[in-house]
C-alpha cells in the first residue's frame, strides 16, 4: 500500500474520462486500497465523499434513516444545483421512507418474477426478429450493435409494457439520451445541459399527459393504465409524481439494459475464450448475465445525504454531507471478488451491486435479467463471428455508463 498522499486531482467522476477512456478503474482501485471513504472538493459543484468499497456501500444503502436519497440524485462535476434536482422530477430514486414504499408498490406487481416470465415469449420474438434483420442471408455484414439491436430491443419491450405505440420508441430514445447525456455535446440544446434536460422532460411529460388521459377513459392491460389510476393514501397519484414515474421508467427501463447488453458484447469480443465457453455450454447463460452486469455496472453512482453526523470507516461524516456510492468500484472489490479485473462467464459466487442494494434495489432487475438472458442465449446460438469494426463511442456522463455507437463486423446464422 502506497504511503504517498492521494492527489487532489484524482479523477473519479469526470465525465470526459468516462467518454474518452471508460471507467477510471485504476483511480477507484487506489481509493479502495488507500482511502475507501475519501473527500473531494468540486470547485463548481458539491463536495462529496467517494465511497468505493462494497461493504461500505451496502451498509450505507441499508441505513435510510441516516442516509437519505433526497435531495441529490447523483454527484455531477458541473455542479448541478440541488434545487434544480428537486424540481426536475419526483420519483422512486429521490424518495425516502415511508413515501418511497407507497409509490414503489403501485408498479411492483408488474416486475415480480412471475409477471416477468409471462413476457419471455415477447422478448424472444423481438430479439429474434432483430437478429434476423441483421443476419440477412448469413453473409458477413457490418452494422452498429446499439442502433441496430440493443436500442430497438429494449425500447420495444418497454413500449409494450407501458402501452406506448411501438412506432414511438424513437421518441423515447431521443428523450433518454437528452436526459442522461445532458453534458454530451451530441445531445445538448445549445451549450446548456439544463436546457437539454428541460426540453426532454417537457416533451416526455406532454406525451404521457395525453396518453394517461386517454387510458383513464379507455384502460388497457399496460403500465400507463395502472399508474394513471393508482392511488396513494387513498388519493390519485399527483400529476407531477405520475409524470415523473413515467420519466423514470422510460430512462431506467432502457438505458441500463441497453448499455449492459452492448458492454456485454464488448466484453465477450475482448475475451474470445469466454465467448467460446458460453457458446459451448448454454447452461452458463445465467452466470454470464450476472458477470456482464458486474463487469459493465451501467449505473455508475447514486448519492446519499447524511441526515446526522456519523462515522464511516474512520471518517467523520457531517450532517448534510454528500456521499457518492460508486457501484463499478464495489463490483471490483478485491476483498469480495477473486481476480476482480478478469471477466469470467462462469463466475460464482457473484454478489455484485449492479442492481443496487437495500430498499432501492432496482425495481426492474427481473426484467433486465430476462432481457439479457434472452439476448445472450440468442447471440450464443446464432452469432458465428463478431469483431469490432471501429471504436466504441461512449456517452459523456458520470451517472450512467452509456454506449452511443458500437460498430461491429459479424456473421449471424439466419433463422
Amino acid at each position: 500500500m502506497s504511503s504517498a498522499p492521494l492527489p487532489t486531482t484524482l479523477d473519479v467522476i469526470g465525465p470526459d474520462t468516462f467518454a474518452e477512456q471508460g471507467y477510471p478503474h485504476a483511480a477507484w482501485k487506489r481509493l479502495r486500497q488507500e482511502a475507501p471513504v475519501h473527500w473531494f472538493d468540486l470547485p463548481g459543484g458539491v463536495g462529496f465523499w467517494a465511497v468505493t468499497k462494497r461493504e461500505d456501500i451496502v451498509w450505507i444503502s441499508k441505513q435510510p434513516r441516516r442516509f437519505q436519497n433526497a435531495p441529490r440524485l447523483a454527484i455531477f462535476e458541473e455542479g448541478a444545483p440541488v434545487e434544480g434536482e428537486r424540481t426536475l422530477a419526483r420519483h422512486l430514486l429521490n424518495m425516502d421512507p415511508p413515501e418511497h414504499a407507497s409509490f414503489r408498490k403501485t408498479a411492483s406487481g408488474w416486475f415480480t418474477p412471475r409477471a416477468i416470465r409471462r413476457r419471455q415469449g415477447e422478448v424472444q420474438r423481438i430479439t429474434r426478429e432483430l437478429l434476423s434483420e441483421m443476419a440477412g442471408d448469413g453473409e458477413e455484414r457490418e452494422g452498429d450493435f446499439v442502433t441496430d439491436f440493443t436500442a430497438p430491443l429494449t425500447l420495444n419491450v418497454l413500449a409494450d409494457m407501458l402501452g406506448v405505440p411501438r412506432e414511438d420508441w424513437r421518441l423515447m430514445f431521443r428523450w433518454t439520451n437528452q436526459i442522461v447525456g445532458a453534458t454530451d455535446t451530441e445531445y445538448q440544446v445549445g451549450d446548456d445541459p439544463g436546457a437539454s434536460v428541460e426540453k426532454a422532460r417537457t416533451g416526455l411529460f406532454e406525451y404521457f399527459t395525453d396518453l394517461a388521459a386517454e387510458r383513464r377513459k379507455n384502460p388497457r392491460d399496460d403500465m400507463v393504465s395502472i399508474l394513471s389510476t393508482a392511488k396513494i393514501a387513498g388519493e390519485p397519484m399527483p400529476a407531477f409524481e405520475l409524470l415523473s414515474y413515467f420519466l423514470l421508467l422510460v430512462v431506467a427501463g432502457n438505458e441500463t439494459t441497453r448499455n449492459a447488453a452492448s458492454g456485454g458484447l464488448v466484453a465477450l469480443m475482448e475475451n474470445p475464450g469466454e465467448m467460446q465457453k458460453l457458446q459451448g455450454d448454454l447452461g452458463l447463460v445465467d452466470s454470464a448475465v450476472e458477470e456482464i452486469v458486474r463487469w459493465t455496472a451501467p449505473v455508475i453512482q447514486f448519492c446519499r445525504t447524511a441526515v446526522e453526523d456519523v462515522e464511516v470507516r474512520g471518517q467523520q461524516i457531517r450532517r448534510n454531507d454528500a456521499l457518492c456510492l460508486l457501484y463499478p468500484s464495489a463490483n471490483r472489490d478485491e476483498d469480495v471478488f477473486e481476480d476482480p479485473d478478469v471477466f469470467r462467464v462462469d463466475r460464482k459466487p457473484n454478489p455484485h451491486l449492479g442492481f443496487g442494494i437495500g430498499e432501492h434495489f432496482c425495481l426492474g432487475a427481473n426484467l433486465a435479467r430476462l432481457e439479457l438472458r434472452v439476448i445472450f442465449r440468442e447471440l450464443a446460438e446464432r452469432l458465428e463471428t463478431v469483431e469490432p469494426a471501429g471504436p466504441v463511442e461512449r456517452m459523456r456522463s458520470s451517472f450512467l455508463g452509456g454506449v452511443k455507437r458500437m460498430p461491429v463486423r459479424y456473421r449471424i446464422r439466419p433463422d
